[in-house]
């Protein structure tokens, strides 16, 4: 497996995504907007992010300007080869899949997501072998 990005909502973007680059020195690697679904999304790390490290995904729902604390944490990401495999070796290992594999809703990244014993969601997105996709084979 790969740690590829833990996900943070914000309720401004521009103001965490200045604290990610200004204060802690990482690099704003990729941004993109989803009108579709009201979010913005902005992926941020250091020596220019995957796959050499993992990085942090920032999320703003639009029109959501805070969080509980509670409710910040969004969800830890590994890159597998196959989210549809992986998902049946989890379910076949008495795992608790919470979104089976498809694509991603404005997109076509396949991903899925289980929890983990403590409630913990992990995302599996699926990717191409040599891109961060070798666990969960």
């Amino acid at each position: 497996m790969k740690f590829l990005h833990t996900m943070l909502r914000v309720g401004n973007l521009q103001r965490s995504i200045d604290f990610y680059t200004q204060v802690l020195g990482m690099q704003l690697l990729r941004q993109s907007e989803n009108p579709e679904y009201k979010y913005s999304l902005a992926f941020l790390g250091f020596d220019g992010g995957n796959p050499g490290q993992a990085e942090i995904e920032l999320t703003y729902n639009w029109g959501t300007e805070s969080y509980d604390m509670g409710t910040a944490y969004g969800h830890i990401a590994l890159g597998v080869p196959d989210a549809y495999a992986a998902c049946e070796k989890i379910k076949a290992s008495g795992g608790n899949v919470t979104r089976e594999a498809g694509p991603v809703k404005g997109g076509t990244t396949v991903i899925a997501f289980v929890t983990d014993p403590d409630g913990y969601k992990i995302e599996l997105i699926q990717r191409a072998e040599g891109t961060g996709g070798q666990g969960l084979r």
